[in-house]
């Protein structure tokens, strides 16, 4: 289990879960029409669907985290 965050910490986190949140807004409308547009049975083809926006989107968070870092490199020396 995680260890409680301090005050300053958990401020950095609010912020990057609404960066993140504004970020992959797009995926997440994407995700509620794939949903919305299976029918009764969310599973199958709509399933894996669900999966790539939902990658695509843990994708997004680590490239916006690591964008913030100091040590984040962006070309190749």
């Amino acid at each position: 289990m995680q260890e409680a965050l301090n005050a300053a910490q958990e401020t950095e986190a609010q912020q990057l879960a609404e960066a993140f949140a504004q970020a992959a807004s797009d995926e997440f409308l994407q995700l509620a029409r794939t949903l919305v547009g299976s029918g009764h049975s969310p599973f199958g083809k709509a399933e894996f669907a669900a999966r790539d926006i939902l990658l695509r989107v843990g994708a997004k968070a680590y490239e916006h985290y690591l964008a913030q870092k100091k040590t984040a490199t962006k070309d190749p020396a």
